[in-house]
């Protein structure tokens, strides 16, 4: 008897049978390039002249290069041939935020190379190299702003004390466009291009400032009325810091290229704009690190073991690094050196600890079995009716 053959699903397919490692590679992956190229820009403007520090900024940069072309191939064959599980983590409310970090990985490799790259490629590669990056990037950046919250609202079924600060991860996306763009202004011909770009990252901030803003109130509220975050996602609370110190690296980026771009009154805005945005935002960013860094604690002592989530410690502190040289640039205030300086070390040896432990469970073979659940985090489910 002869009956009609069906479909088969990639996943046990042939060619999924040959590439079993990239079966659970999820976008939060792209976090160790955001985290790793974070690590050489951020240093690149730290004050003094500390022998050595340009030349390990540029290696962290470098290696960044090499992380995200591996992973673009990596996440290429995983949509190849695990188109069923690259669907899922799209269905699924705790994976789904992650693509945001796509779009800031290539960013941020693409703003490293103007801001260190360039002294091994050169000025013109760098700068290639960035515009491609940075267009990418920002692209897929407001994508994933308008299409995450889009699928949580119509796709996503999450419970009411569900709020993560993982969803702060497509939303922030545009707003390191925001930082980066403006590295690219000086390059472009005098007029209406250098003005084009600097007002589109300048209107990319507002984007991100207010889906931030009505954002981190259902957080905060989730953190004080549910509870302590399950162990595994209390790292997770210092991605809050990223919008902060991000938003303030931004302002200082629009103060150090206005003049000569825009007219007088307006550059000179965004200089004061640069001061009176940052200050107090930096200093709501130093009070949120102490209270994540005391769930952290408190989560460590509970058992909280190494997963992927701990890279979160990477790009946020690294983004108040750059918004706090950003301040020093504008203040001259001493003070925000050696914030800068304290903060640079922590960033450091939180990419140490990352990284170790990435290694270490990659050689296990840990990081690329079947994730399992995490108590409290929102749950895949099937389509909304509406």
């Amino acid at each position: 008897m002869v009956t009609a053959a069906q479909p088969r699903s990639p996943a046990v397919g042939p060619a999924a049978r040959r590439l079993p490692a990239v079966r659970h590679l999820g976008p939060n992956w792209y976090a160790c390039v955001m985290g790793t190229a974070i690590v050489g820009s951020a240093g690149a403007a730290l004050p003094g002249r500390i022998p050595g520090l340009r030349t390990a900024g540029t290696a962290f940069w470098a290696l960044s290069l090499v992380l995200l072309a591996a992973l673009l191939v990596a996440r290429s064959l995983h949509w190849l041939h695990h188109r069923d599980q690259a669907r899922a983590h799209l269905l699924d409310p705790a994976a789904a935020p992650f693509y945001g970090c796509l779009s800031m990985a290539l960013l941020a490799v693409g703003g490293g190379a103007v801001t260190v790259g360039r002294d091994w490629i050169g000025v013109s590669a760098a700068v290639a190299l960035d515009t491609v990056l940075f267009t990418a990037g920002t692209a897929v950046g407001l994508a994933a702003a308008v299409a995450v919250p889009y699928l949580m609202a119509v796709r996503h079924r999450i419970e009411p004390g569900q709020a993560s600060p993982v969803w702060l991860l497509p939303l922030v996306a545009p707003m390191v466009s925001a930082a980066v763009g403006p590295l690219l202004v000086p390059h472009l011909p005098p007029g209406q291009p250098r003005q084009t770009l600097l007002l589109a990252c300048v209107a990319m901030f507002g984007v991100s400032l207010f889906a931030t803003l009505v954002t981190l109130p259902v957080i905060f509220g989730r953190l004080l009325t549910g509870g302590p975050l399950p162990p595994a996602l209390t790292p997770s609370l210092f991605l809050v810091l990223g919008p902060l110190g991000q938003s303030t690296t931004a302002v200082g980026k629009f103060a150090d290229v206005a003049p000569g771009v825009l007219p007088g009154p307006y550059a000179e805005g965004f200089e004061v704009f640069a001061v009176l945005y940052g200050v107090p935002v930096t200093g709501f960013a130093l009070m949120w690190l102490a209270l994540a860094a005391a769930h952290v604690v408190r989560a460590r002592r509970e058992g909280m073991g190494f997963s992927m989530t701990w890279w979160s410690f990477t790009f946020p502190v690294g983004t108040c690094v750059t918004g706090s040289e950003a301040l020093a640039r504008h203040t001259g205030l001493a003070v925000y050196d050696g914030l800068s300086v304290a903060l640079y070390a922590l960033l450091v040896a939180a990419w140490a600890v990352a990284a170790a432990h990435t290694a270490r469970a990659l050689l296990s073979g840990a990081l690329l079995a079947a994730p399992r659940p995490v108590p409290g985090a929102p749950r895949p489910a099937t389509a909304r009716t509406t």
